[in-house]
This record gives structure tokens, sequence and C-alpha cells, in this order.
């Protein structure tokens, strides 16, 4: 295992241990190398032109020149059974279940998607103390759950360099 290898799984027990509504863990995360990449990053690509979106081609080009990824999901999350109204029901039981959306599924718990923005706080969190280059990308993980790389209704993606000039900032 490299070194960005290394901090891309210390940053994923990062998100592991992030706290999370009333205890209850959804987060699942992988990282991913090789060839993987590639598929990925050849997917960014596609799914830009076939969307019609832009700067799938240039977060593609990131994760091309990226020596690791690290995926965070939220996989089947609960409702966190507090009726408080945030998700825009006023009870928790009220919400429906997840229908397939156009890039991710839903609706969900406001919380949850709170849960997801903590882990992914504390893994980029790990990723600057140990100086790794990085940037959250949406894009990641619209790719990365059309290739069903990582379970989740919702994905985002790290891509990590160690480098003289961050390349996730030459946009």
């Amino acid at each position: 295992m490299n070194v960005i290898e290394l901090a891309a799984e210390l940053m994923a027990l990062s998100a592991r241990t992030a706290p999370k509504a009333s205890g209850q863990d959804f987060i699942e995360t992988k990282v991913i190398t090789g060839d993987d990449l590639k598929r990925l990053n050849e997917d960014m690509v596609k799914y830009g032109v076939e969307s019609g979106k832009k700067n799938f081609d240039r977060d593609g080009k990131n994760v091309e020149r990226s020596a690791a990824v690290l995926l965070v999901s939220l996989n089947k999350p609960k409702k966190a059974g507090l009726n408080c109204g945030a998700c825009g029901y006023n009870k928790c039981d009220e919400l429906p279940d997840f229908k397939k959306g156009t890039e991710f599924d839903g609706p969900m718990c406001a919380w949850r998607l709170i849960d997801l923005g903590i882990a992914i706080g504390s893994a980029v969190k790990t990723a600057s103390m140990l100086n790794v280059d990085n940037r959250i990308m949406y894009r990641i993980g619209i790719s990365a759950k059309r290739l069903n790389l990582i379970d989740g209704e919702i994905v985002v993606g790290i891509p990590l360099s160690a480098t003289g000039k961050n390349i996730y900032f030459d946009r």
C-alpha cells in the first residue's frame, strides 16, 4: 500500500468514527485505485456528454491524475425518528420511501444528510492533517453510483493527490 492509499484508509476511518444522529451509522466508504480510477474517469466524461452537464470532463481528468479516490455514501439510511420537519414533512413516517432519481435516490431524512456531511468533513480534515491534496466532488459520486463501485442512495467522491501543486484548483 502506498502512502496516498494509507491516507485514504485513514480518511475512511475518520468518516466511520464521525458522530451520527441517534448513534445510527449508514455511512459506507471505499478506496478506489488503479483500473477503477480509469473506469471512473471514463464514465465521468461519458456522463457529461450524455447529460449535457458541464465540467464532468474537467473533474474526470482530475480523477485520472489522482493516486486514489475515497468514496463516501449513505446506504439505506433510515429516518432518524425526530419528527423535526427538516425534510419537508412534519412526521418521519410521512417521508416517502426512496425513489430512483436522475443521479441519486431520495427523498431522505435531513439528519442523515448531515451525517454524510460530518463524515465527509472528518475525512477531509484527516487529509488536511496529512497534507494530502483533495477536493470534495459530487460528480465523482454520480459515476461511482452508475458503475456500482459502492452501495448507497447518495455518493460523494474525494480524489487524492500529493504533488508540488494542488491539481484540484487548476480550474
